[in-house]
């Protein structure tokens, strides 16, 4: 993984984010929300869909895949947009 922490660190302070804040809304302790900007310990599937969604970025972009925080699907049909919508919601914090 190309240093989710930094990430992490980075996007909360973006949004303006204490780790108490974010670890409440994670539903986590903020010692866990330090270690992971720390990279002593990774956010599991969940926790990181969550983090995304949070942060309106994509999986790929905390995992350093991608360079881009946003998902593009500007080339989707409305129905699978709207699946994407549902998922996304299903995930909401």
């Amino acid at each position: 993984m190309n240093d989710i922490g930094k990430k992490i660190k980075q996007l909360r302070i973006e949004k303006g984010l204490t780790q108490s804040q974010l670890a409440n809304r994670l539903m986590l302790t903020r010692s866990i929300i330090s270690a992971y900007e720390a990279s002593t310990r990774t956010p599991s599937l969940d926790i990181l869909i969550k983090l995304a969604y949070i942060f309106n970025v994509s999986t790929d972009y905390l995992l350093g895949l991608k360079s881009a925080k946003n998902i593009d699907i500007s080339s989707l049909t409305p129905s699978q947009s709207e699946i994407i919508m549902k998922l996304m919601e299903e995930f909401k914090i």
